[in-house]
């Protein structure tokens, strides 16, 4: 696929700023791409199209008995019309099942196309999964590689560096095959010298890698940037933006995904691995005719896909299948839920077998609690969901106007310089915070992390009274000086990551948000459980600990107070709720926290919403102007389709093609001179009785064709859309039937059905337009553009923000 929106036909587009938009880095042009409803009105900016004409007998063509190709397909940055696409594929399976009893290969045939769709989830599971192991294994080293080398093999991360060493347990965070880059360059580790070469190296690894990722997401896929889950929904909806899913993309992504991860920066892989898993979905589409020849199975595939890179991106299939049920799908039928399952299990299955992280385990923050929590704790884990809330709230708001920013000044047109400059702060305030230096993930990690004896974190440098250890669970026992001193570092951490995170996401680098929020939300949920461990191991008198929390109980887990954090702020962020409990009840194994879970989860939506109705995709949806139609927000305005519909009142009259009386010119002179994407049929402009709809696409391919291989077709042959042909003088050119490429059952309205409906009829039925009639009279037309500007507009934003069609 091309990474451009390529052009059919003849027509030159023009290029003014007014028809140029920036998505993801890249100019797109959107001049074809018009969906308004077809109003005469000046083009100015396209060739005359015009194909050249001979002369010939007086005889009647219907060229079109065979379907041409590119007939029913769709331009560049246009919508799909769902209700064709799904009648298309159930004419197919008709004719496949009726000749299925006539002979043992099309039974065959027929068996084989309808397995297709399991073959094609156990491809994408496999690729899917592959990939994400390839992308774990390749940031984890590259991430270590910031800090020193393994002599044993350069291609060695420190762990697996250190698998072979023999050292004792005190010493195993030393093992001589590990060197940082000081103990190589100068031979010691210790001193000043030692660390500022070390820091150096650090900032020197960080600058290279992440100029590395956007200098080949701007030389090769503009499209790789970001997480791409805001496309992905867009895309998912219906709308077409071709190469978005492309080979270039999922190589570019896949790899530069890699390097912004290991360079440090506040962002996560998750979300970028929903748009490398739908990548890998639409590339096997071309595999399989079923899915590359019908826009509405593909996207069926892609949410499968969708719940397939959640699988691999968490080590969580049901909330991977539950995901893409919940925020990114639009269409999700009951065969998608079952196929969807099935992609995440083998994809699951696949990184397994891969085995990324040398545990066994899916993903490097897995972790297991064995303490019950008492109904008390829901006062802290609710406050949390509060932060989460209020977090979410504040990250979305100051993201979209640092991103608007953005695109409106001339910051956007430097995106080198400026992942550049974001890479140098973050390096330089990330290296002094040993919990700000190791990756994210790692950081989520230890603070997950329950602490044990052995553990030799500073988070669980407590003051130890062995005396009272009763088998393998600790006590709650005071704070030691390490403890303390992990708290101000994290301190730190929680507001270098609060600001770093909101100027990160939306650079022109692969980057989710997913592990930043996650992140936030744990380092402030470790420091509120060891604040109330401490509390309950010097106050376990107070009347609120008496009763559970005696003297030398494990009553306070602060690993849990963590993981509830995490939960709020990623909902907080997001507005996720039932696939964010699922998602991170899989990530602990542990059944007995999914109420504290779904109460930080809800408190964190309901905190959120009362402050901003958007989570962050959607958000990111509207400032980059994609057609995109809410299904989840209610109408509730009491307008009807005429206040809508167009032409208005001061407009010119609606452009219309009469069914059996314009000639091959005619049309094509209101193909120059409209950009419409399609356009009415009626009996005659004086009745205005509807026949049908015709696309623009496919009238131009049509006559194209017709022009290059049927004699007689002149610019004189007469159009017709009827079974029969019009009766005409015996010496009157070739006429030319295009009764195939019109639709006869367009969806209509009366101009007096409440705007309600017809918003209900875009959105459940995935209609590009709608036509208004009044007393069976054609009046007008909606698209869904007319839709989302009259929902913008009473909303009291900018109803122009509606760029594409």
């Amino acid at each position: 696929m091309d990474q451009k929106g390529y052009r059919r036909g003849s027509f030159q587009s023009s290029t003014s700023d007014e028809d140029m938009l920036e998505i993801a880095g890249a100019s797109l042009d959107f001049s074809m791409a018009d969906d308004d409803p077809p109003l005469d009105r000046e083009m100015g900016g396209f060739s005359s199209y015009n194909g050249g004409g001979m002369n010939g007998t007086s005889t009647m063509m219907d060229f079109l008995e065979e379907p041409l190709p590119g007939v029913g397909t769709y331009e560049d940055f246009n919508t799909i019309d769902w209700v064709r696409e799904k009648s298309r594929d159930r004419d197919r399976h008709r004719e496949i099942t009726s000749r299925s009893k006539e002979s043992t290969w099309a039974l065959i045939h027929s068996v084989s196309d309808a397995f297709s769709g399991w073959l094609l989830m156990l491809l994408i599971g496999l690729l899917a999964g592959s990939l994400a192991g390839l992308i774990d294994i390749s940031a984890h080293w590259m991430t270590d590689l910031k800090e020193g080398v393994c002599l044993a093999g350069f291609w060695f991360n420190r762990e697996h560096c250190c698998w072979k060493s023999n050292t004792t347990f005190t010493d195993r965070d030393q093992c001589p095959e590990w060197k940082s880059w000081s103990q190589l360059i100068l031979g010691h580790g210790e001193g000043a010298f030692a660390y500022i070469l070390n820091y150096f190296m650090y900032v020197v690894w960080a600058l290279l890698f992440s100029l590395l990722a956007v200098l080949l997401v701007k030389g090769f896929a503009p499209y790789a940037c970001g997480s791409g889950i805001p496309e992905i929904k867009t895309i998912l909806s219906g709308f077409i933006i071709r190469g978005y899913l492309g080979k270039w993309t999922l190589i570019i992504k896949t790899i530069t995904l890699v390097l912004a991860v290991s360079s440090g920066l506040s962002l996560g892989k998750e979300g970028p691995l929903v748009h490398v898993a739908c990548c890998c979905g639409n590339i096997l589409c071309h595999l399989f005719t079923k899915y590359r020849k019908n826009e509405a199975k593909r996207r069926e595939v892609l949410s499968a896909a969708a719940a397939a890179g959640v699988s691999v991106a968490f080590g969580a299939p049901i909330g991977g299948v539950l995901f893409s049920l919940e925020e990114v799908s639009y269409y999700f039928p009951l065969k998608t839920l079952w196929r969807s399952f099935f992609a995440a299990l083998v994809a699951a299955f696949t990184l397994r077998s891969i085995n990324p992280f040398g545990n066994s385990r899916l993903v490097l923050f897995y972790v297991e609690f064995h303490m019950p929590w008492h109904l008390l704790e829901l006062v802290p884990f609710i406050l949390l969901g509060i932060f989460g809330g209020l977090w979410g709230a504040f990250f979305i708001r100051s993201n979209i106007a640092w991103c608007r920013r953005r695109k409106t000044t001339k910051l956007g047109k430097y995106p080198v310089l400026e992942v550049f400059v974001v890479t140098a702060i973050t390096a330089l305030l990330a290296f002094p915070n040993e919990y700000t230096r190791m990756s994210t993930s790692e950081l989520i990690s230890e603070l997950f992390n329950d602490c044990g004896i052995l553990d030799s974190s500073k988070l669980c440098e407590y003051v130890n009274d062995f005396n009272s250890t009763k088998g393998d669970d600790l006590p709650d026992r005071a704070a030691g000086p390490g403890v303390y001193t992990a708290m101000w570092q994290l301190a730190l951490a929680l507001v270098m990551k609060v600001f770093i995170t909101i100027f990160t996401f939306g650079m022109k680098v692969p980057s989710g948000l997913f592990i930043p929020s996650m992140a936030v939300g744990a380092i402030a949920g470790r420091l509120l459980g060891v604040a109330v461990e401490q509390l309950a191991y010097y106050h376990h008198d107070w009347a609120i600990f008496s009763g559970w929390c005696s003297q030398g109980a494990d009553c306070i887990t602060p690993g849990l107070y963590a993981m509830v954090g995490a939960a709020a702020c990623l909902g907080g962020v997001t507005r996720m709720t039932v696939s964010l409990v699922v998602i991170m009840f899989e990530l602990t194994g542990g059944l007995e926290y999914i109420v504290p879970l779904m109460a930080a989860a809800m408190t964190s939506k309901w905190v959120a919403d009362a402050i901003g109705r958007e989570g962050i995709y959607d958000a990111h949806i509207r400032l980059n102007g994609y057609p995109f139609l809410e299904a989840k927000e209610e109408f509730s305005h009491k307008t009807l389709a005429m206040d809508v519909m167009r032409p208005r009142r001061n407009d010119p009259p609606l452009t219309v093609i009469t069914q059996d009386s314009m000639t091959v010119e005619d049309v094509e002179t209101i193909i120059n001179e409209t950009t419409y994407s399609g356009y009415p049929v009626v009996v005659s402009r004086e009745s205005q009785r509807l026949v049908g709809f015709v696309l623009r696409r496919d009238l131009v391919i049509s006559i194209e064709n017709a022009r290059k291989k049927q004699d007689g077709i002149v610019s004189t042959s007469v159009i017709y859309f009827t079974d029969h042909s019009p009766p005409l003088p015996p010496s009157s050119p070739s006429m030319l039937k295009l009764r195939s490429i019109l639709d006869l059952s367009p969806f209509t309205v009366t101009d007096q059905t409440p705007m309600e409906i017809v918003v209900d009829i875009f959105r459940k039925l995935g209609l590009r337009q709608c036509l208004v009639t009044h007393n069976g009279k054609l009046l007008g037309i909606i698209t869904k553009k007319d839709v989302l500007k009259h929902i913008a507009q009473l909303a009291n934003q900018d109803p122009d923000s509606i760029l594409f069609n």
